[in-house]
Order: C-alpha cells, then structure tokens, then sequence
C-alpha cells in the first residue's frame, strides 16, 4: 500500500507586481494557514517519508512550514521544477519516477493540476483544491506506477476553512 498526499500551496502575496511569478511570496493569510494545515496533517496522522515541492516560493515555503508541523526534517525536502504549473500529466511523471522504497508521499503544488490531480485519484471529488488544501489516498499498490487509474481510498480532504 501506498499513501499519496496532496497540498496545494498556501495563499500568496500579489502586492509586488514586479515580482516574478515564481518569486511570489506567501501573504498574511498563506503564512497562518500552512502551518495550521501542517498540525491538521500531523492530527490526521499522515507521516510522509518523502516531501517533493514546486521550487516556486509560496509553494516552498508551504512546505517547509507544513514540515515543521509534522517534523519532517527540512534539509530533506525537495524541490522538483517539473511541479512548477504542473499538469496532472507533469505531476505524475513525478511520482511515478519515485522509489518504491517511499511508502508515504507528498506532492507540495499548483492548481489547476493540484485539483485535476485529486480527482484522478478520487473522482468527483472537488472542483478546486483551495489553497493549503490536502487530499490524501491510500493506494492498493506497491509501486508508483498510476499510469492506470489506481484504486484508492480518500483518507483526507481538508482544507482552511472547510469545517468553520
């Protein structure tokens, strides 16, 4: 079995237009909400024994938050820069070139792959992921190989404001 998460990043900052895409920061509301979502992760139990994220900045630095909520060590994040803006597609090339020695997985990313992805993995789910939104599935398999629809079971969907 495998466990596949799903978070896509935090709010971000649009105050800085000459910004870069790429560089855009978390704002006020991102910063509150990835480390809230961080110990939420950490309640419902999801222990990842690898974190991949975008290399864009408010997607990092979402998951460096979220990993100092369920202390996964920092300096073992990694960043992949296929995930920025990534496609369902993209996102599965990632996962798939994975080892299958990771039992738990997280993908830190973008929308609207992020939302495409979670409902690959469990249809009809949602039609956006919001932001610092997660979705985790177990995957009765023991390989990354979801080229094939995989048959998964929705262990969360949680998102910042879901339940208020």
């Amino acid at each position: 079995m495998k466990t596949l998460t799903l978070v896509r990043h935090a709010k971000s900052s649009w105050s800085d237009a000459h910004l870069s895409d790429r560089k855009r920061p978390l704002n006020k509301r991102g910063k509150r909400d990835a480390p809230a979502m961080g110990k939420r992760i950490a309640r419902h139990g999801i222990r990842p024994s690898l974190i991949i994220s975008s290399p864009a900045k408010r997607a990092w630095s979402t998951a460096k938050l979220i990993a100092a909520e369920i202390a996964y060590p920092i300096e073992f994040l990694q960043r992949e820069d296929s995930l920025y803006l990534a496609s369902l597609d993209e996102i599965l090339g990632v996962i798939v070139a994975q080892d299958n020695r990771f039992n738990n997985m997280m993908i830190v990313g973008h929308n609207p792959g992020m939302t495409d992805f979670a409902n690959f993995l469990s249809p009809g789910l949602t039609n956006n992921l919001p932001t610092a939104g997660v979705v985790s599935v177990q995957i009765d398999q023991d390989d990354w190989n979801l080229y094939e629809q995989p048959t998964t079971e929705l262990l969360v969907y949680d998102y910042p404001k879901k339940g208020l």
